[in-house]
Order: C-alpha cells, then structure tokens, then sequence
C-alpha cells in the first residue's frame, strides 16, 4: 500500500524508454529485499563483498555504495531480470495492447478514449472504488497519471500488484481511504466511479462522498460512473439511480437495449 504518494499536482515529465526500464529493474530489486528477513540480506552481502574482493585489485576500497550496487547486480542474477533491450522489444509490445480498450475488459468504445487523446496529460485522473481499476489501468498505459482510491487494503493492494506486473507504476498510485472521512487532497479533471463501492456506504455518506467530490472537480471537469466488478454479497447501485446526484451537472447517457451502459457528468 502506498504510505508516501507522490505530489498530484499534474503529469511528471515523461520518463524516457531507458528511464522506465531502471525504474522497473530498480522497483523488482526493491520487491525482493523487502520479502528477504535481515540474514538473508545480510548473506548476499557478504556474498557481494568477496565477489568485488576476487575482482579487484588490493587497491579497492570497499565502500557501502560499491557493495550495495554489488547486492543490486546479485539480485538482478537471481531475478533473471531481462536486459534492457530484450526489455524494451517486450515493453513496446505490452503497451501497445495495453493501449487497446479489450486489453483491460473495457468496451471496445468506452468513453475513456476521450481522455487519453492530447492535452490531458497534465491532468492526474482520480479513480473511486477497486471495481473500476481497469480504467486507471487504461489511462495509466496512455501515460495519464492516475490516483487509485478504495476503503478496502485487500482492493488496493490487488489493484497495485495488477499495475505492477503491466509496468504502469510510473504513472499509477493507489491509497487505503476511508471514504466519507477523508480524500486526497487532489482536483480532478477526470474522476471515474464505481458503484458497487459507493453502495457499501450508507446513504447520507455517500451523498458527502460524491458532493465532496464534485465540490473538487475544476468547472469543465467530469465524473464518469461505469459498471464495475460487483465484490461478493453486494448489490451495486445501477448507473441509473446514480443520476440523481448529478440533476445540477450536464449528462450524457448513452443506452443499449433499454440500459443505462455508464454516464458522463460534466460540471458547467
């Protein structure tokens, strides 16, 4: 779970190809530390330390940077961490079908792809309720920088471990909130909610909820509510009866066979 978020004020610069592939090679390095207890770190560096003395000469001072940049490189071994070339051909590959609405379960029209064309990129894009993760995967795989927020650690978590096994991290942050008690301190341009997760709170929570959220929402900005991924034992409210917070916002309700399939509440 992320404890320090990075500051929403916008889009970073974009990382070049060689960038995202130390921070991938950097983030796998850190993942295996952190499930290692203290003696099996402490067993690689000993490990790192004869290598670099069999490879040197007397002359080497042994510095903690040299034996930590020796732990990294015997980790990189372990992991079987590809190259950067064999990286970047892969890289290329998965962001290309990442970019694809189907990749991620969307529909092939799904209004997202309004967002990710140019001229959103220094918005950051909030997404309320792990049901709808594949939105922040979509707009995160465009290089929008996306806010992930949900009341369960088990949502979150899983939504962070998707984004890391797709390489989104660079543009993907997710947060434990407890939804009607507190929310980032963020203005969204783009705000993407899921139903099923604002049916857990009660109803004049949720109405704070979403007020709070509008409230926050920059004029010209828009909530999008989509059908999600309904959790067990819960009946998710339909897009339909999520209309009726929005009566002061302009909609747009595309429908097939009779349904509501989302909305779009633009804020005037």
């Amino acid at each position: 779970m992320l404890t320090n978020p990075r500051p929403l004020t916008g889009a970073r610069a974009a990382l070049s190809l060689k960038q995202e592939y130390e921070e991938f090679i950097l983030q796998r390095i850190e993942e295996f530390k952190d499930q290692l207890a203290r003696s099996e770190l402490l067993t690689i560096a000993d490990e790192a330390v004869r290598e670099l003395e069999m490879g040197s000469d007397d002359q080497l001072v042994l510095t903690e940077v040299l034996v930590l940049e020796q732990v990294d490189r015997l980790i990189m071994r372990r992991l079987n961490l590809p190259t950067h070339r064999r990286w970047r051909d892969r890289h290329l590959r998965l962001r290309r079908a990442q970019r694809e609405p189907t990749h991620w379960g969307l529909d092939p029209d799904t209004p997202l792809q309004r967002f990710v064309t140019p001229g959103f990129e220094d918005e950051t894009a909030l997404v309320v309720g792990g049901g709808v993760a594949p939105a922040a995967f979509y707009l995160a795989s465009h290089g929008r920088d996306v806010l992930l927020i949900d009341s369960e650690l088990t949502a979150v978590e899983g939504a962070e471990a998707r984004a890391a096994g797709e390489a989104l991290a660079t543009h993907f942050q997710a947060l434990v909130v407890h939804l009607g008690t507190w929310i980032p301190d963020v203005r969204p341009g783009l705000a993407v909610l899921d139903p099923a997760t604002l049916t857990t709170l009660e109803s004049p929570r949720r109405l704070d909820v979403i007020e709070e959220l509008k409230r926050r929402t920059p004029a010209g900005g828009t909530h999008l509510i989509l059908p999600s991924e309904q959790a067990d034992g819960v009946t998710s409210l339909a897009p339909e009866a999520m209309q009726t917070y929005y009566s002061d916002w302009s909609l747009e309700r595309p429908r097939r066979r009779g349904q509501l399939r989302w909305f779009l509440a633009t804020r005037p």
